[in-house]
């Protein structure tokens, strides 16, 4: 488990890229004034983008299985994955802001798709 990091996956490295690339700025990384510490943070705007892994934090898309080995373990670790996210979608929609959660499935199959979505959000929010 060491080697999984929480920070600059090769999907939040995607997913940045694009964003620039698209010309999407003035973005805060991992930005420790907003709780839960979303993976991009747009503090004058309030929008904060969580970048989930599907098997990390159990996309309702992917529906993957429990691993065979220790599955109980395994299952109380995914499901309090799952209700820390939502604290923290949560308690920033309470503090105001807007949270979007891009699943990794998401980017891998359509990565243009997810940076339009966050230009029209972003450009709403001017």
């Amino acid at each position: 488990m060491r080697s999984n990091k929480s920070k600059n996956t090769k999907p939040e490295i995607l997913l940045r890229k694009a964003l620039w690339e698209a010309g999407i700025r003035g973005y805060r990384l991992h930005w420790k004034k907003a709780l839960g510490k979303p993976d991009i943070a747009f503090p004058g705007k309030k929008i904060a983008i969580f970048l989930n892994g599907c098997f990390w934090h159990r996309c309702p898309k992917c529906q993957l299985g429990l691993p065979k080995h220790n599955s109980e373990f395994w299952k109380a670790k995914f499901a309090r994955n799952v209700e820390r996210d939502q604290e923290k979608v949560v308690a920033l929609q309470n503090e105001g802001w807007t949270v979007i959660v891009v699943w990794e499935c998401e980017m891998k199959n359509d990565l243009q798709t997810q940076i339009e979505r966050l230009q029209q959000l972003i450009i709403h929010h001017s």
